[in-house]
């Protein structure tokens, strides 16, 4: 039998068939994904095959497909190894807010630079916008104006509000689209906004921290009326990033990409070498100070919550 894992729990991962008809399933023996240094062999979104166990009414999941695209992030505690939070996706939408708890520009860019470095087109949604003040009004407009030329949509909504929430329902429609961002941005209120029969759980900001508390335990996918399917994850503190050679990772930033062979050295980091292209657009204005400072932070490994 054939089906997507639509809930991974550890041990267990909950599978939908072509029928529409799901299974608790378990792992037969280790498998190892070809390069990917993983905590889990199996995620979110992977296309599988699977037996029945017999008189037991749960599975076996004995082949997992080869991916076209995921995303994955390092594991928080084991630096040399990575968490894939969800597979074979056709976008990812990062859930930010310029309200509380604020979304920084260096973890949009790390959720960006990841989804560039895996293949899979992003968005970036920006909610609570009906309690922006005229300071985060303006900063908004700044970063549209970065990130829209680059080729990532930008949407202004609000959940309780209902603003532009017909437009955050087209974008889902018919795509396979993960949505994440840090716990308290309002990812399950939206989802509930738009599909009220879902219900998922939405709790409050804690006051203590002015953060969000976790709402979401493991990533699942749920179908959507006007079809498709959303695959909601647990809030995410960080984003670190796994796997990128200095000289690299400028190709994930589309402004720095088109630069490519345009600097005097082949295998320039845009730090300190002469003849460098990215610098000069940088102090020409066509690269922001925003997404350049990003980068270094990136390249030199400075904190990945900021």
């Amino acid at each position: 039998m054939e089906g997507i894992i639509i809930k991974s729990t550890g041990s267990w991962y909950k599978v939908l068939d072509e029928k529409g008809n799901t299974y608790d399933c378990r792992l037969r023996g280790k498998f190892k994904m070809e390069g990917i240094r993983a905590t889990n062999p199996v995620a979110v979104g992977d296309k599988v095959e699977f037996s029945l166990e017999h008189d037991q009414g749960t599975g076996i999941i004995t082949q997992i497909h080869e991916r076209k695209n995921h995303i994955i992030r390092k594991a928080t505690k084991l630096s040399r190894r990575s968490q894939v939070i969800a597979a074979n996706l056709d976008q990812a939408l990062l859930i930010a807010t310029l309200f509380l708890p604020r979304t920084s520009t260096g973890f949009i860019d790390r959720f960006l630079v990841n989804c560039e470095a895996y293949s899979v087109p992003a968005h970036i949604v920006f909610n609570k916008y009906d309690l922006y003040e005229e300071e985060e009004e303006q900063l908004l407009d700044e970063l549209i104006s970065i990130y829209e030329p680059l080729g990532y949509k930008c949407l202004k909504v609000s959940a309780t509000r209902k603003t532009n929430l017909d437009d955050f329902s087209d974008l889902l429609s018919n795509k396979i689209t993960l949505l994440s961002g840090h716990s308290g941005v309002g990812k399950s209120t939206l989802i509930n906004a738009i599909e009220p029969g879902l219900n998922l759980k939405v709790d409050e900001i804690s006051l203590a921290h002015l953060k969000g508390k976790h709402t979401t335990t493991f990533a699942e996918m749920f179908r959507l009326s006007k079809g498709g399917f959303i695959i909601d994850t647990p809030g995410i503190k960080e984003f670190g990033l796994v796997d990128f050679e200095p000289w690299e990772l400028c190709h994930y930033f589309p402004e720095m990409l088109k630069l490519f062979n345009q600097c005097r050295f082949d295998n320039c980091t845009h730090l300190h070498e002469p003849g460098c292209k990215v610098k000069e657009k940088l102090e020409e204005g066509e690269i922001h100070p925003y997404r350049y400072h990003n980068y270094l932070n990136m390249l030199t490994g400075q904190d990945t919550r900021n």
